[in-house]
């Protein structure tokens, strides 16, 4: 009951929003347009979510400016900092200068380009990926958010793990062992958690995510028709899931963000999890103190790009010239090569993808692993960018409670939960 709860709120929270900005007036009149020169003081706020690697950035920042002042609100998960967004959207006051948003629910705030700035500028043309670019553009050519990073996946592992089990540790016999099929990846996990105790993945919903990121449209089609109930790849993608969780039982039962999950870092819950480039900092962050974890160049399936996110400046903000000025700096190249050698956050700027910087560098944490080759010939293996509509957050939001009934609350079957999430999308 509390997770259906919770998704009817989720739902309610988006209609009012919806209903609030449609009688918000043009954003031209929303912010102080002219703001500071950059002469006088001014504090700017920024809004992030787990981990982007900016903390050094920001005190480079003030360093460079000294009559700037940053302030960082960090939201602990993705969802945490939407609901926040949506709420002081809807309320017309009290967002961050710098708002942090994530791509599976940026296509909802196109919809409502006037309570954002226009980012647009001659000075940052060409400067991201063309599909980082687009999926921030709005039909009218405004640009609402400055690409930070993408999330090209592979799979971490404790090789300390696997070497218990009697498996291979050494990156390219644990790639070859995983394959580039999702069956293989299960193969693998039966056949280690036959000789060990420790389970294989953290969480159900975790490998769905990165399942359903290699459909092309999993629950909309570009006209906005919602097909997430009758399209049978995505059942068919849910009833595998919760089979190798529960029935061959390779999941930990972890809520992913979870204070059980976190926990579950320092006490060998599992020995393996899809990892994008931004998952890294977590990890490290999480698991501070425990050795053993490495990185393969691999993903099942091929390829598979989970996240990445945008610097926005609400129009609702104060400082809206200073914040251009410090959302530009922040995702220059050169500024995400600095977080990426900090938390391993992904670079989606074309030039950051051909330095050396990059494509050398590598990872203490990880056994030293050159996380740079890595995740770039990962990136590369990304050839599907999958499409996401305005009700792709909310829907997928209901599946992932779905999972977590069945996985992690233990409370529902298969069948009935599936039923549960049918009845939450009809509701949308």
């Amino acid at each position: 009951m509390q997770t259906r709860a919770k998704f009817t709120v989720l739902s309610a929270g988006a209609a009012c929003l919806a209903l609030a900005l449609t009688a918000c007036g043009s954003g031209a009149d929303g912010g102080n347009a002219d703001g500071p020169t950059g002469e006088e003081d001014v504090t700017l706020t920024v809004a992030t979510f787990n981990e982007f690697g900016y903390e050094e950035l920001f005190t480079e920042y003030q360093e460079l400016n000294d009559n700037v002042t940053i302030e960082h609100k960090k939201a602990a998960t993705s969802n945490e900092a939407r609901d926040n967004l949506t709420t002081r959207l809807a309320a017309g006051s009290g967002l961050s200068d710098i708002e942090a948003i994530e791509v599976d629910w940026l296509p909802e705030l196109l919809e409502f380009p006037d309570q954002f700035t226009d980012l647009s500028d001659p000075s940052v043309e060409g400067r991201w990926l063309d599909w980082k670019t687009e999926a921030a553009t709005t039909t009218d050519g405004a640009l609402i958010g400055y690409g930070t990073d993408s999330g090209p996946e592979a799979v971490c592992y404790r090789a300390d793990l696997f070497e218990d089990a009697g498996l291979p540790t050494d990156r390219d016999e644990v790639a070859a062992m995983l394959g580039d099929t999702w069956d293989s990846y299960f193969d693998a996990g039966r056949d280690f958690v036959a000789a060990s105790d420790v389970a294989w993945f953290d969480s159900a919903g975790a490998t769905y995510q990165g399942m359903i990121n290699q459909v092309a449209n999993a629950y909309e089609t570009e006209d906005g028709t919602v097909t997430a109930i009758e399209n049978q790849e995505v059942k068919d993608i849910y009833n595998t899931v919760l089979e190798v969780s529960v029935e061959d039982d390779l999941s930990a039962h972890l809520g992913q963000w979870s204070e059980d999950w976190t926990a579950g870092f320092q006490t060998d819950a599992f020995a393996t999890m899809l990892c994008p480039g931004w998952m890294l900092g977590v990890i490290e962050g999480n698991a501070a103190g425990v050795e053993g974890w490495d990185i393969a160049n691999v993903f099942p399936g091929g390829g598979g790009n989970w996240g990445g996110s945008y610097l926005t400046v609400p129009v609702q903000g104060e400082n809206p010239a200073e914040a251009k000025k410090l959302a530009d700096w922040l995702t220059a190249p050169e500024q995400q090569i600095k977080a990426f050698n900090s938390k391993g956050t992904f670079p989606s700027q074309t030039d950051a993808l051909e330095t050396e910087d990059l494509l050398g560098a590598t990872n203490a944490f990880f056994n030293d692993a050159p996380t740079g080759e890595i995740l770039a010939e990962r990136a590369q293996a990304v050839e599907l960018t999958p499409f996401k509509g305005p009700k792709y957050f909310a829907i997928n939001d209901a599946m992932q409670q779905a999972l977590t009934r069945v996985d992690v609350d233990q409370t529902d079957d298969p069948a009935s939960s599936w039923e549960k999430f049918i009845t939450a999308v009809n509701a949308l």
